[in-house]
């Protein structure tokens, strides 16, 4: 009896061990399970409190617009080339990423990410993929821990089986050059410079990686900059230009959203609502979430670019609800009238559209007309802090001294020559001068320079030499960059050990972006004098009686297209022989960049005035200087 029980259990352990033996056998021959990139995100991605403000699982339910668009880039989709063009608060670079992920679970080979600068890229890696990784068990199993001996996990290398995902920036050919790729992520690529060491467009280096592989995936998305210089809207203009429609709410008539049809109550933009171009009937911003997930991508070009290359518009009016509204649209709006600087960065990161701007230069005629007559050394009352601009050339220094106040108007106080050759320290000692000069302000104080921004293109050992005597906080070198997204980049270490590696704490110099400067000096120096009795608009540049050769100078480029081994490039070219003037204001720009130009708030403008005014309290017994005669010294 003990024996037939003891044969019944083995008989019964047997047909067990064989079920769960059969079950893992065919589970192992079962084909996995075909994922689009959307459906992979839905299923295993997940938002972590480090980058996202909405944490946990992703829902491609929120952002329906992204769908399709992480769809093309799935293998089964016939899409070779997927282009983003878009505003903020949309979303674009998370598809990305949930690309990125499902490369590495699910589509494994070889992938390239490229951010603006190796900078970027590390940060981008450390603030993102990094999160992405370590909240995803299946990514976090299949990419090794960076703490590992030799782990193939860095910041800017990840390997895992089947591929390798590499980090770098749009400023490094050799990082654009690392190895053949089949996955290719561009992100914000209008901020990509121009030309990288001399070898040509980075987004053309980059796609030149993934020529061997004939199943390639290419994925570029930012928002747009410049008209005639924007490498997303170039790119976009060759796809077959889809733009996501919506079905109204009142009539069902379907459309994509404008910004010229969104209205609000004078004075009241959080009242903001769509008016359907249909029926007429205001669209509530309640309403955008049923729109948004009944909404469906059309082609305006179907059949561009052999159905390989997909292109997507979308503007910040599609943010979900709660990211971005309508309401806040319009407030902005609002704040940016009359403001050129913040208009364009709403047509380029609200509306994603291209900043139309003309590239020639305003009339040196027209500025020599439109001059004021105020005394030169002195600060006028608007001014409230001074920066320097200084073009080095062989034989001397050329400066300009610009007061700046509220708007970000603008008084040049000052344009000094000085002799020397820039090798010898004749003129930087004339230079250290004038760092330790104050002006007096109409007011009664007295201004310091409080940056002065000096070019190392040219003497540049000289340049660093003279620099490294002063304070970071009084004089930063800089050199200009082709850039038609940044003002002011991240300064880099230029002092190097004997073993070549860089001195983190050492001196350092500033990327200076000349080609986004020209636009915007430019665009202010094309703006027209108030009529009497109104205001100043913003960015007003006032020039004092200097001679025509300043004028001529300082308008001395243009914006010109080229075609360089078969890709437009522009740039800025001499229209004459001598353009110092011009770099000067630049230089001096950047270095009011470096002070806070472009972020101070009203309080801290308030702040700035108020210290001239204590400055002023205790000098008013204090007798006056006599005030300049324009004329006294001639600019030429």
């Amino acid at each position: 009896m003990q024996a037939s029980v003891a044969q019944t259990a083995e008989e019964i352990l047997d047909r067990a061990g064989t079920r769960v033996y059969n079950s893992a056998f065919w589970s192992g021959m079962k084909p996995d399970e075909l994922l689009t990139v959307s459906e992979w995100a839905d299923k295993y991605r997940v938002l972590t409190q480090k980058a996202s403000a909405e944490p946990g699982q992703w829902r491609t339910s929120r952002t329906p617009y992204l769908k399709e668009i992480m769809d093309c880039l799935s293998p089964l989709s016939p899409i070779e080339k997927v282009v983003f063009i878009k505003g903020a608060q949309v979303g674009g670079t998370e598809a990305g990423n949930n690309w990125i992920g499902y490369v590495i679970d699910y589509s494994p080979g070889p992938m390239m990410c490229v951010q603006p600068t190796v900078v970027t890229a590390k940060r981008n890696s450390k603030q993102r993929i990094a999160p992405l990784i370590e909240e995803c068990p299946r990514l976090a199993a299949k990419v090794k821990q960076a703490r590992s001996r030799d782990s193939g996990n860095t910041v800017l290398e990840k390997d895992f089986p089947g591929g390798r995902l590499v980090m770098t920036g749009a400023n490094s050919a050799v990082g654009l050059r690392s190895m053949p790729v089949r996955f290719l992520f561009l992100d914000e690529v209008d901020g990509y410079p121009g030309d990288v060491d001399g070898e040509g467009d980075p987004v053309a280096l980059a796609e030149a990686r993934t020529r061997t592989f004939a199943r390639k995936k290419i994925f570029l998305v930012s928002t747009p900059t410049f008209e005639g210089r924007s490498k997303i809207k170039a790119a976009y203009d060759e796809s077959d230009q889809r733009k996501y429609y919506l079905p109204c709410p009142h009539c069902g008539g379907f459309q994509d959203l404008k910004w010229s049809q969104v209205k609000w109550p004078a004075g009241k933009p959080f009242e903001a609502a769509y008016i359907c171009e249909h029926c007429q009937k205001p669209i509530e911003e309640y309403h955008k979430t049923k729109m948004l997930a009944a909404g469906e991508w059309r082609a305006q070009k179907p059949g561009v670019g052999g159905g390989k290359i997909a292109g997507f518009h979308l503007n910040s009016l599609y943010s979900p609800l709660g990211w971005y509204s309508w309401g806040q649209a319009a407030d902005d709006w609002e704040k940016a009238k009359g403001k050129p600087d913040k208009l364009r960065g709403l047509i380029n990161t609200v509306l994603g559209e291209t900043w139309k701007e003309k590239g020639e230069a305003p009339e040196s005629k027209r500025l020599y007309e439109r001059r004021e007559r105020y005394p030169l050394n002195k600060v006028p009352a608007g001014g409230l802090f001074l920066t320097a601009g200084v073009d080095v050339q062989k034989d001397r220094l050329e400066l300009e001294i610009v007061a700046w106040g509220r708007d970000k108007q603008s008084w040049s106080i000052d344009y000094r020559v000085i002799s020397g050759e820039t090798s010898s320290e004749v003129p930087w000692k004339e230079l250290n001068k004038v760092l330790m000069q104050e002006w007096p302000h109409e007011r009664g104080a007295s201004l310091p320079i409080k940056m002065l921004a000096v070019d190392s293109g040219f003497n540049t050992q000289h340049v660093y030499n003279w620099a490294r005597k002063h304070p970071i906080t009084r004089v930063m070198a800089i050199k200009g960059i082709d850039s038609a997204s940044i003002l002011l980049g991240q300064p880099s270490a230029v002092d190097v050990t004997v073993r070549g590696r860089k001195v983190k704490r050492g001196f350092r110099v500033w990327p200076v972006g000349v080609s986004i400067a020209k636009s915007e000096l430019y665009s202010w120096l094309r703006l027209d004098s108030p009529s009497e009795g109104e205001a100043y608009p913003p960015g007003y540049c006032h020039l004092p009686e200097y001679g025509e050769e300043y004028f001529q100078q300082i308008t001395a480029e243009e914006l010109v297209t080229k075609i360089v081994r078969g890709f437009r490039k522009y740039e800025w070219v001499k229209t004459r022989d001598r353009n110092e003037a011009l770099d000067a204001r630049v230089y001096s720009r950047a270095a009011a960049a470096a002070v806070g130009l472009d972020r101070f708030s009203e309080a801290q403008w308030d702040e700035l005035s108020d210290e001239i005014g204590r400055v002023e309290s205790a000098e008013q017994d204090q007798p006056e200087e006599p005030e300049n005669d324009p004329n006294e010294r001639p600019f030429w």
